[in-house]
């Protein structure tokens, strides 16, 4: 038993604090028990827009942006667009400054839309179809990422004039995080090995390619890492490659991208991305292999995505009923695994806060979960909430703003919820949510 429970003012109390690494910095405390989050009360917000709905900060969001500026002001910081792509935020992305990071024709389409500048877009992807290539190429994007020979054959045929490339590597470093999201280890679907020597004939295919122009090799280790050294390894290993391929070719390559994947914490007392130490360390690491080579130092770029977007989410719920099973508790709501499949995919765990009613009774552990036809639809287990939580009641979850609205589908033809964005005290659909007549649309049996 814990000391919340035995004393439940206590338990009362610790429920009132709000945690600064989960929560976006603009989130406050307001009355009756409500958060404030871009100065708008959140039950205003499930009331004018309904529940599920995912709301993000975009002082959040940019305030993130402009941490990685400061810290590696020398590099180019490439947004992730797959973390959350719309226009609103890519066009936040573009006043920021950065760069984007796109994976698909669609994703384009959202950047071309805001009028993205097309020299700093990267197009990444591990199977881009024809759809994609004829895309990229026809908005002029800066950079293509390939990552097989039958790509570069086909880019070589489709490109008109010479197209800007990387060679994405794969350079055996293991992140050290689920093995869904872990991508820089041997034996994958994602570029090409540098221990195998797959990557030297990968840029050696480049080369024949007389439309194609080799400006630089990528690199991506995985999603949700915690450990600097990974980073620092994988730099070290990519600049050796670098320094092979001037021996063989005389090639001074002017970029080295070494991806992104900055871990975020989704629950109270997991630490930040030491995003200082990760730039000091990276940036040290690839001097000195630079030096020790003869090699001038390229231009870094670096892909954040989930570290920028995630912590200025939050997703509202309102729970459906509360039953008791054999040993748990399930609290049911009005979401679920469409919305946000990341608990069924990797195993990954949320924090979850009741909102918008004072409660002084105590906090016991229950199971979160959906409304979907699954056992697996669970979005939090063993989650501390008040033991009176019942039907009708507001559930907030922060730390969603990345890899939900994207993974988002229609299963159980539940349409997907709305994007709303705050900021100062103002509240903006950015993405109105779906409705059955939007499902039916499609639909033409």
């Amino acid at each position: 038993m814990t000391l919340a429970e035995l004393v439940p003012s206590l338990g009362s109390s610790l429920q009132a604090k709000l945690s600064e690494r989960i929560w976006p910095l603009d989130t406050a405390l307001g009355h009756d028990g409500d958060l404030l989050l871009g100065g708008v009360p959140l039950t205003r917000l499930a009331a004018q827009f309904g529940t599920p709905s995912y709301l993000i900060d975009e002082n959040e969001v940019r305030r993130r942006a402009r941490a990685y500026r400061q810290a590696m002001p020398e590099a180019e910081v490439a947004y992730a667009g797959k973390a959350l792509s719309c226009k609103a935020v890519v066009r936040w992305i573009d006043e920021e400054g950065l760069s984007l990071d796109v994976c698909s024709a669609g994703e384009l389409a959202v950047a071309r839309a805001v009028g993205f500048p097309a020299e700093r877009i990267v197009m990444h992807g591990n199977a881009k179809t024809p759809d994609d290539l004829k895309a990229a190429i026809g908005y002029g994007v800066g950079r293509i990422v390939v990552d097989s020979l039958d790509e570069i054959d086909q880019l070589g045929s489709l490109a008109r004039y010479p197209q800007r490339v990387l060679v994405r590597v794969t350079p055996g470093v293991d992140a050290r995080t689920h093995r869904a999201i872990a991508t820089g280890v041997e034996d994958q679907k994602f570029g090409f090995s540098l221990a195998s020597g797959a990557a030297e004939d990968a840029v050696r295919h480049v080369l024949a390619q007389p439309s194609l122009r080799l400006v630089g090799l990528h690199c991506h280790i995985g999603s949700q890492v915690t450990r600097v050294a990974s980073f620092e390894l994988a730099a070290r290993r990519m600049v050796g490659l670098l320094a092979a391929l001037h021996a063989e070719h005389g090639l001074t390559l002017p970029q080295l991208d070494l991806g992104g994947g900055f871990a975020v914490p989704y629950l109270d007392g997991e630490d930040e991305f030491d995003l200082t130490g990760f730039a000091n360390r990276v940036r040290v690491a690839v001097h000195y292999e630079c030096q020790s080579h003869r090699l001038p130092v390229p231009r870094l770029t670096i892909e954040p995505g989930r570290s920028i977007v995630g912590p200025a989410g939050v997703t509202l719920y309102r729970v459906v009923n509360v039953k008791q099973g054999g040993a748990r508790t399930f609290v049911a709501v009005d979401g679920g695994m469409s919305d946000n499949p990341r608990p069924s995919l990797y195993g990954a765990r949320y924090s979850v806060r009741l909102v918008g009613r004072h409660t002084r009774a105590p906090r016991r552990p229950v199971t979160v979960v959906g409304r979907h036809c699954e056992a697996g639809d669970v979005l939090a287990a063993d989650v501390p909430l008040p033991q009176d939580i019942r039907a009708g009641d507001l559930l907030a979850v922060p730390c969603t703003g990345a890899y939900h609205h994207s993974l988002a589908s229609n299963y159980n033809q539940v349409g997907r919820p709305p994007l709303i964005g705050v900021r100062d005290g103002v509240a903006t659909v950015l993405v109105r949510g779906e409705t059955e007549d939007d499902l039916l649309a499609r639909d033409l049996g």
